[in-house]
């Protein structure tokens, strides 16, 4: 029988390596670069949308400078609550959807499309600006001093599209009245446009440049705060002039918005007054004020209490309308109560010096 054997100069050739390296490596690398590039470009692309997550907790005595009058210092502490807000992109987006403490807002609603960053920046400046001048009045006026406070009316300074405000409100409007309530500064102003019910036409008396106009309004439920109405613009106080008997000055350092209104009079309050208003405990909250002393709501409230807690407040005062929604955050040893007025949140705070 023959047996066919293979050819050894074949059988070399067969056995000896080719010299080529592999491709695969050099299409890995390739696949890996262009991924990177898309990463990186889609990283640089914001979408339409904010991220609201728990902001940096402030100590509010550590803020307030008051001279010319003689002053307590608590052992307890007063914290101020932010909410840090970020414009995303994708990959942000994606992970802030899945964050329970985060909450994602339309861009428009939070700033409005014909407003610039630094025009969105000034006009939280000068609502905090509005608001200290309405803490120290209040809180002065709560302890028995006289204080000269007064506007010319509330200045409309952005419009949020898709709102009542839209098509009927314009920039550098000021509004005068309420219905039939006179209003002279912003936070009056918008507290007396959340007294009324959502779905209910409101007039609105403008002075527009050399006219006066009366305007009407329906009113739809806040974009950012379920249950409460809004008409949909930005404000701040038109030529508010204020005289404090002695001198009493907040550092908000870079924070902007009106929503530490209530923190700041309750801590004026409590440095003016001999004995402990809070007895020593850590007290974190937030809530716009009026020159009424009225509490109102305010956006970012579940971040805020992720703030707090995580701050160490063993007590959160928050105002009433955005109760329900501060209870969904909340740790089981810390207590949050629902304040409506000034009044309110100190009989609260009295009552725990009393324990």
């Amino acid at each position: 029988m023959d047996i066919k054997t293979e050819d050894p100069a074949t059988l070399e050739e067969v056995e000896k390596p080719s010299g080529r390296s592999p491709r695969w490596p050099a299409v890995v690398l390739v696949a890996f670069v262009l991924i990177g590039a898309v990463v990186i470009g889609l990283w640089q692309v914001n979408v339409a949308y904010f991220a609201l997550s728990p902001g940096p907790v402030g100590d509010v005595e550590e803020l307030i400078g008051i001279e010319g009058q003689e002053t307590f210092t608590p052992t307890g502490d007063m914290l101020m609550l932010t909410v840090s807000l970020q414009e995303v992109n994708i990959f942000e987006y994606a992970y802030a959807y899945f964050d329970d403490s985060i909450d994602l807002v339309e861009r428009e609603v939070i700033r409005p499309s014909d407003q610039s960053p630094d025009e969105f920046r000034r006009a939280n400046r000068e609502a905090m600006d509005d608001s200290k001048d309405t803490a120290i009045t209040v809180a002065l006026q709560y302890l028995g001093f006289e204080v000269h406070d007064q506007g010319e009316g509330v200045l409309v300074s952005g419009i949020i599209e898709d709102t009542p405000a839209d098509g009927v409100l314009e920039n550098g409007d000021v509004i005068t009245a309420v219905g039939s309530v006179e209003v002279t500064i912003r936070d009056d102003g918008i507290n007396e446009i959340i007294s009324n019910e959502i779905g209910e036409t409101v007039t609105l008396t403008v002075q527009r440049g050399e006219q006066t106009l009366a305007l009407d309004v329906t009113l739809v439920e806040h974009t950012t705060q379920p249950g409460r109405p809004m008409v949909g613009f930005q404000a701040s106080t038109f030529n508010r002039t204020t005289v404090f008997p002695f001198e009493v000055s907040i550092d908000s350092q870079n924070v902007g918005g009106p929503s530490a209104g209530m923190m700041y009079a309750l801590t004026i309050i409590d440095l003016l007054s001999e004995g402990e208003l809070t007895g020593g405990t850590v007290v974190a909250g937030t809530g716009t004020i009026a020159s009424d002393g009225t509490v109102g709501a305010i956006g970012g409230i579940r971040q805020k209490v992720v703030a707090a807690q995580a701050a160490g407040a063993e007590v959160i005062l928050v105002p009433e309308a955005n109760l329900a929604d501060a209870l969904t955050m909340r740790d089981p040893d810390v207590e949050i109560f629902g304040v409506g007025t000034l009044e309110e949140a100190v009989g609260i705070l009295e009552g725990l010096a009393a324990t």
